[in-house]
Order: structure tokens, then sequence, then C-alpha cells
């Protein structure tokens, strides 16, 4: 069983790409946003390199690899493409996401438990080169079964539906999706998974998220970005990280 410890940010960094891509060019340079990041003193960067290339591109990637000090988390679909991409540079991290074109962002969990004996067959590369692989997932006990039972080393999970309910004033949702995830974080740490959650959080939902114990990393990135354009990418960190090292404490 992995041992409990501090809570680490992540911090994606897709949505800067995603601000330059809406014009072309080359700013905003989601590198310098990345090392930004990483001199406030975040723990890990996140880029989701999707199939249409939407924000991050290849050359990003390349450059994120040359670049950051801290461990790059490379989110990918479960493609040979992206398969081979994450071979040739070795990220600390891969995190198999569900990916669909039409989609404005990432929906849902991966599907694991019925595409068990491909997923299986598709992490173990990666395994072997070194990665540590992560699979976003809904908090679903059959789910986090499935990622045990095929090797991943880390699962993450999709915390939208908690951030969606309590933005849209849906308090009971609210709180049955955050005991699904106080529950769902317990059992993964208890099968020996690290336990990761992003995807929606806030500087109001990530409180009571952070201080389950069994989480071991927040990985927030659109919420950050979109708040660093009125107080500035550093603060908009920083505050963040006081609210969770504040819930943890």
């Amino acid at each position: 069983m992995t041992p409990l410890g501090s809570l680490r940010l992540g911090v994606n960094i897709d949505h800067v790409a995603t601000v330059r891509n809406a014009r072309g060019g080359d700013t905003p340079d989601p590198l310098r946003a990345a090392l930004m990041a990483q001199e406030a003193g975040c723990d890990g960067i996140t880029a989701h390199l999707r199939e249409d290339r939407r924000h991050i591109s290849d050359a990003d990637i390349e450059g994120l690899m040359e670049v950051l000090n801290v461990p790059l988390n490379f989110e990918m679909a479960a493609t040979e493409e992206m398969q081979q991409i994450a071979l040739r540079h070795r990220p600390h991290a891969v995190c198999i996401v569900p990916e669909k074109r039409e989609e404005r962002t990432t929906e849902g969990g991966l599907e694991v438990a019925r595409e068990e004996n491909k997923l299986a067959h598709f992490i173990a590369p990666l395994r072997d080169a070194g990665c540590r692989v992560s699979i976003f997932i809904g908090a679903d006990q059959r789910q986090i079964e499935a990622a045990h039972r095929i090797g991943a080393q880390v699962i993450e999970l999709h915390s939208g539906a908690y951030c969606d309910a309590h933005h849209e004033g849906r308090f009971d949702d609210r709180d049955r999706e955050l005991e699904a995830l106080r529950e769902m974080s317990a059992f993964a740490h208890g099968l020996g998974l690290e336990v990761h959650v992003g995807h929606g959080l806030t500087y109001e939902t990530v409180q009571p998220v952070a201080a389950f114990p069994e989480v071991m990393e927040l990985n927030i990135g659109h919420f950050l970005i979109g708040e660093a354009i009125f107080r500035g990418l550093q603060p908009a960190i920083a505050e963040m990280r006081r609210l969770m090292d504040e819930a943890r404490g």
C-alpha cells in the first residue's frame, strides 16, 4: 500500500496553448507558463497532446521535456500514435484519458473494465520504459478494480461532476459526488494505487477534495489559467497552494 504523504499540485498548461492557437503565432507560450508555474512551486506540469492538436503541439511536448525540472505528466489517448510519442520522450508519467473529437473538454472517465485486455497490453510498454502509468476514471469501484488489474500505478479520479454540481447550485448532487470521490479514494488507496484527482477544481471546490488523506496529487489547469488573467499566473497558483495546504493541514 502506498504510504500517505503531502499533497502535490500539478498545473495543466493546455489552455495557454488554446489562447495561442486561437490567433496563431507563438504567444502566449505554454513553455513560459510552465516555467512560471515551476517557479511558483508547483510539483509537476500536465499537458494533453490531443489527436487533433487543438491546443498542445508536438513541439510543446519536446520543449517541455527539455526545460522542465519538475515531472511532466503527459495526458494522451490510448492510440498507437500517442504511445509512440510517449515512448520516444519517456516522460515521468503518462495519464491515459478518453478522447472524442467533438467534445470541448474531457467529459468523463476512461472505460477500463470493458477494454481491460487492450489497455493492459497498451500500457505495458509504457511501464517498461519507466513511465508511471495513470488512468483517468470516474469514482467507480468497477473501473478502479480494472485499472488495478491491468497494472496501472496511479488513478486520477474525475472531479468534474462534483465541481459542476457545486457551481450550478445542485448541492445534494454535489455532496453525493464528493462522497463518492472520498469513498473511492480510500478504496483505491487500499488496493495500493496512488490516487490523484482532477478536472474542474476551483478555489471554491478544492478544499473538500484536498482534505482526503489518500489523495496525493491534484491536477488543475483551466481555472488557474483563467484566474491568471486577473491575478497573474504565479499569484493564482500560490493561492491554490495555500488553500490546498490549509485543507490538508
